[in-house]
């Protein structure tokens, strides 16, 4: 669970033959990350998925993103991330224990308020094609990083053709292992305030704090 998370914050990297700069790719990524910018703020469902077929790894983990700028909550059952873009609080409920770390933005890092705009910087990207993904039609678009020294190699993403909204993507690395993040229940949230992208100690009475800053 600890690691499936952490791949979610982490850069990523790979190669291939066929990356390039694909102009239709690219009027479907712009369409999506114009779409989110005009949202100030939202929450959603977001479901995070281990796939190994080799291994024969399908492993499920449910829980609610909400993000605000650069900043976002992430809340599973086993951990809660907090960004607000200067600290990170990490929160593990069985222990009632957070620690609390100083964010260090990096211009490679994929967390979830960035995903939208990944393509930006580092990437190539392709339009594969369509297909029919959780009911909706959607664009399917490979994004390949420039790195080629680093451990995923492919991060695809399935937009949807009718309102250019991100349904999913699945970050590839070179293990076998595919990491799948799929949003549901979207909800634009116009009422979302900063304080609510930190965390309060008063409300979980007997935390363990623990400052490494």
């Amino acid at each position: 669970m600890k690691k499936i998370l952490t791949l979610l914050i982490l850069c990523v990297g790979g190669t291939a033959t066929i990356a390039q700069y694909d102009q239709n790719a690219l009027k479907v990524l712009d369409a999506m990350s114009e779409k989110y910018r005009k949202i100030p703020a939202y929450s959603a469902d977001i479901t995070s998925s281990l796939i190994n077929e080799t291994e024969g790894i399908n492993e499920n983990f449910n829980g609610k993103i909400s993000v605000k700028g650069e900043m976002y909550k992430l809340e599973l059952d086993e951990q809660v991330v907090i960004n607000n873009g200067k600290t990170v609080w990490t929160y593990l409920p069985d222990v009632n224990e957070v620690n609390i770390d100083n964010y260090t933005p990096d211009a490679d890092e994929m967390t979830p308020s960035k995903i939208y705009e990944a393509y930006k910087k580092g990437y190539k990207y392709i339009l594969i094609g369509e297909e029919a993904h959780m009911g909706t039609t959607c664009s399917v678009v490979d994004l390949i990083p420039d790195n080629k020294d680093a451990q995923f190699f492919k991060i695809k993403l399935f937009i949807a053709k009718n309102d250019n909204s991100l349904k999913s993507w699945t970050m590839f690395d070179k293990s076998g292992n595919k990491y799948k993040y799929t949003i549901e229940n979207f909800v634009k949230n116009a009422n979302a305030k900063d304080s609510d992208f930190s965390f309060d100690a008063s409300k979980y009475p007997g935390v363990d704090i623990i400052d490494l800053r």
